[in-house]
């Protein structure tokens, strides 16, 4: 049996806040195959957030192990972490986080900075996760020329360019309309049946609804983790 993509056991996280601690994270432990589309849910406060640092390796946990990909995670350094976001992850954000004089071809090549990828290669291996999804004819339009559903649209292309096995999604919709919302989670989907695994943050059951798996957090503990009955209802009527 392959191991799983995503690995933790008793994973911790506190802050320390005056001469107070507060747990974010109590002991989570669970897998996550490759190829799956899991939402991530629950309340400001329950953990999510915190949880999606750590698997981004954004953050380091304050006990407990965490393997990606079949290496061990939770013990690297700094540098070692920033080596394992630029290889293996990639991130869509609530807001964008564009840069707002970058042509939408830039914002999408900008990754590959830190890539051994030639200079004169970078800008068409852009253009072909622009078109991707669905910006062909827009790769020299700035962040203001762009709607909120193609700005986020720029930002998927731009966690897609560097290959990664695991795309983080925080919120990727709490900046969008319901309209678009349900395009980006159906590009989303689409995605992940070409074989990327997707973690999605968010509130908003309509949302995580589009993921094969939710896991609810509460206090810092996975107090639900199921399969979507509803996804699986749709994909075989």
């Amino acid at each position: 049996m392959n191991a799983p993509l995503i690995r933790v056991e008793q994973l911790t996280k506190d802050y320390v806040m005056g001469s107070n601690v507060v747990p974010a994270l109590c002991g989570v432990s669970l897998d996550i195959a490759a190829g799956e589309f899991v939402a991530v849910m629950g309340p400001s406060g329950s953990g999510k957030s915190t949880f999606m640092n750590l698997l981004g390796c954004l953050d380091h946990p304050s006990g407990g192990r965490y393997w990606l990909d079949g290496e061990e995670i939770s013990q690297l350094s700094g540098d070692e972490l920033a080596r394992v976001r630029n290889r293996k992850l990639g991130f869509v954000f609530q807001h964008f986080n564009l840069l707002a004089r970058t042509s939408a071809l830039d914002n999408v090549a900008l990754p590959l900075l830190y890539s051994p990828m030639p200079p004169s290669q970078r800008g068409d291996h852009a253009a072909k996760f622009l078109a991707q999804v669905g910006l062909a004819e827009r790769m020299d339009h700035h962040p203001a020329q762009l709607s909120g559903g193609q700005q986020q649209r720029v930002a998927i292309a731009r966690a897609l360019v560097n290959d990664p096995q695991l795309v983080l999604a925080d919120e990727p919709t709490g900046a969008l309309d319901s309209h678009t919302s349900v395009e980006i989670m159906a590009l989303l989907q689409q995605l992940n049946r070409e074989g990327i695994t997707i973690v999605v943050v968010t509130h908003e059951h309509d949302i995580a609804n589009f993921a094969g798996r939710i896991i609810s957090f509460r206090d810092g503990k996975v107090v639900e983790d199921r399969t979507n009955a509803a996804k699986e209802a749709a994909a075989t009527s």
